[in-house]
């Protein structure tokens, strides 16, 4: 079980909280709006009502003692930088820290947080591949070169192994895990046979599986 400290309530930070303590993790939850703190107080481990303005108010918290901090706060920029600041000087060694533009994002770096992650942006990334690819079940953009893609196999895909399709050398894409309803192959060997109701965990290039995207697309 990991710690984690989240700061700001907003959408995302909600159900971040909500989620991360469901799945057992203890969760303190940080917002300056009480009634935020007391929606999320009956899901979490604890919930503070605290200024990210305020460095003093955060230090007193004991912040020091969780894993990860997720920065959650998108529309004020300067409760961002000095939650993140405050963050990094009381030694957290994950900082996860919510973006709302690429400038944004530059400047949290910078001061210490390890990633940056844009909810938004994402979300519209991947709800554009599902609306466009009937075949594509979840699409994770992890840098502008690169992406995941979990894509439902081909009719014409059934029975064929991975060295049958040969997705390497045609696309460029490596098969990370192959997926069947609770289960899952990690690594799988290239001469698997695929079955029906199969989806493949891929990772490569944007381009790369753009191209993969389109061609299965032309055999719907």
């Amino acid at each position: 079980m990991k710690s984690f400290v989240i700061i700001g309530l907003g959408r995302f930070g909600m159900a971040l909280s909500k989620e991360l303590s469901r799945i057992g993790h203890e969760v303190l939850a940080i917002d300056y709006d009480p009634a935020l703190v007391s929606e999320v107080a009956d899901y979490v481990t604890h919930a503070v009502e605290a200024d990210a303005k305020n460095e003093m108010a955060l230090k007193e918290i004991g912040l020091s003692n969780f894993d990860v901090a997720i920065i959650s706060i998108g529309s004020d920029l300067e409760a961002s930088i000095i939650a993140t600041l405050t963050c990094k000087e009381l030694g957290i060694k994950t900082i996860i820290a919510k973006a709302t533009s690429e400038s944004h994002g530059k400047v949290l770096s910078k001061i210490g947080a390890n990633k940056i992650i844009f909810p938004e942006r994402d979300m519209g990334t991947r709800l554009a591949h599902n609306l466009t690819f009937k075949n594509i079940i979840d699409y994770i953009e992890l840098s502008s070169e690169y992406s995941i893609a979990e894509v439902k196999i081909l009719k014409s895909w059934i029975g064929k192994s991975l060295l049958d399709l040969k997705l390497r050398n045609i696309y460029g894409v490596n098969v990370i895990a192959i997926k069947n309803d609770d289960n899952i192959d990690v690594s799988p060997k290239p001469d698997k046979g695929l079955e029906q109701g199969d989806v493949l965990v891929l990772l490569g290039q944007v381009d790369d599986i753009s191209a993969l995207e389109k061609d299965s697309q032309n055999e719907q």
